[in-house]
């Protein structure tokens, strides 16, 4: 019980120090404008916040997280496969995934996946 207590002592201490050490050695710059704003996707942050938004950054994001969340539900038939082999679950998956390769051959041929043009 007393080293569980030491060492978690220890570890909050030794944490606290390298994190004023951090705070003490870091340099502040307050006049550097563009390195103290915030980071935003698709705008610039040294221009008026009014302007539209950029609808190709819109779309390209969305085809992301549609391609990402696509995984996330291939990942379960992918573990269950390796356990048990099932035919209507092959056919469920090769369905999924022929619409998405469809969609993707849409989003394609409409010039959303080219940013520049």
């Amino acid at each position: 019980m007393l080293s569980v207590v030491l060492s978690s002592v220890v570890a909050s201490l030794l944490s606290s120090v390298v994190m004023l050490l951090g705070w003490i050695l870091s340099k502040r710059s307050t006049s550097d404008r563009e390195k103290n704003s915030p980071f935003e996707c698709g705008f610039d942050p040294m221009k008026s916040a009014r302007l539209p938004f950029s609808l190709r950054f819109f779309l390209l994001a969305i085809i992301f997280l549609i391609f990402d969340v696509e995984i996330v539900l291939l990942f379960p038939v992918l573990v269950s496969m390796s356990k048990s082999f099932d035919s209507f679950m092959v056919l469920g998956a090769f369905t999924f995934l022929v619409i998405l390769i469809l969609g993707l051959f849409h989003e394609w041929n409409e010039g959303s996946l080219s940013w520049a043009q």
